[in-house]
């Protein structure tokens, strides 16, 4: 027996010319094997012509134009250009439609600075061979102030290092975060069109956490329930200079009862043993323990669901306390870009 043709190895010309013969010779009246055989080739090659003509006649047996149409490319200069732009600045200074950088944002950027069109998937092409990959933003207050961030770049906490190496002194960030039974999962992975499920107490319940942290790994925490007061937060630093030798600063951002009047006279009393310094306003991408939050949030719930509020406190302190014996995953939270000021102290 003899090896059937593979027309895909023929040119657009023959394919035509082949197929336009296989229609002719089925038409005359001869089988789709009887044509298979003349052609020297399959008859699953002929039923599919013979199938695609009765539906659309002639045309089905032109070949389509192979690959896709060619778009203009971008000159080295024009592509260093756009990633200078997608680098150093945001859609909305560009005043284009975008608060990210998505593909649809830097296709109207080619063709905004350009005049180039070119595809999204082109784009896409484009960002992977530049080194860009899709990354979840992080969110920064509107109402952050630029000049006072640099000011406390540059001058404050450069003073407070200064100061804390002076009286020797352990540099320390706190933050407070809450943990609710109804905080959403993790993505599951699951059966095209089959949403995974998972069981979930039906009662509301909540523990919130007041914490702190150094650039050497040492993490001190408090569980507690209801507001946050100025009892709340003094009780807090109690405990956290009875579990330090050094004074300690402690630098936190300006919540109300971080600086109510409890607090601070509570501070003035003990100021030798504890002092407290304010994060430039609306500034919590500027605070390393916020990342202790994300880190706690993110995996809290990945093992088990708590049935009340006793059970999800076990599992917060139990999860604490393995962060607090791997004094390296607390240094890991100051690489992050934002904080990456608070390695030095």
């Amino acid at each position: 027996m003899s090896k059937k043709k593979d027309t895909r190895n023929l040119t657009q010309k023959e394919q035509d010319l082949i197929r336009e013969k296989a229609i002719k010779i089925v038409l005359s009246g001869k089988t789709q094997t009887e044509t298979a055989q003349l052609l020297n080739v399959s008859r699953q090659s002929v039923n599919g012509w013979v199938n695609n003509y009765k539906k659309k006649g002639k045309k089905s047996l032109k070949s389509k134009k192979r690959g896709n149409p060619q778009e203009p490319k971008l000159k080295g200069y024009q592509a260093a250009t756009i990633v200078n732009i997608i680098t150093d600045r945001n859609p909305e200074q560009l005043k284009l439609p975008f608060v990210l950088w998505t593909r649809e944002a830097v296709q109207q950027l080619i063709k905004k600075r350009f005049n180039i069109d070119v595809s999204v998937k082109t784009v896409g092409r484009y960002l992977a061979k530049w080194g860009f990959t899709s990354q979840k933003p992080y969110k920064k207050a509107y109402e952050q102030n630029f000049k006072l961030v640099e000011e406390w770049l540059l001058n404050k906490y450069p003073e407070i290092t200064k100061k804390a190496k002076k009286e020797k002194a352990s540099i320390f960030w706190g933050d407070e975060t809450g943990l609710r039974s109804t905080h959403s999962t993790a993505k599951s992975f699951s059966p095209k069109g089959k949403t995974p499920e998972i069981k979930i107490s039906a009662k509301r319940f909540n523990i919130n956490i007041i914490s702190a942290i150094s650039n050497s790994g040492k993490l001190y925490f408090k569980t507690y329930t209801g507001t946050f007061s100025s009892e709340v937060f003094i009780e807090f630093l109690k405990r956290l200079i009875k579990q330090n030798k050094r004074k300690v600063y402690l630098i936190v951002d300006n919540l109300a009862v971080h600086k109510s009047t409890k607090v601070m006279e509570w501070v003035n009393e003990h100021k030798s043993r504890i002092e407290l310094f304010f994060l430039p306003p609306y500034s919590p991408d500027m605070n390393p323990d916020e990342l202790l939050n994300q880190d706690l949030k993110a995996n809290i719930y990945k093992t088990k669901r708590p049935t009340d509020r006793n059970e999800l406190k076990s599992m917060v302190i139990s999860k604490l306390k393995s962060f607090q014996r791997n004094p390296k995953k607390i240094q890991n939270y100051f690489n992050a870009k934002n904080v990456s000021y608070a390695k030095a102290s």
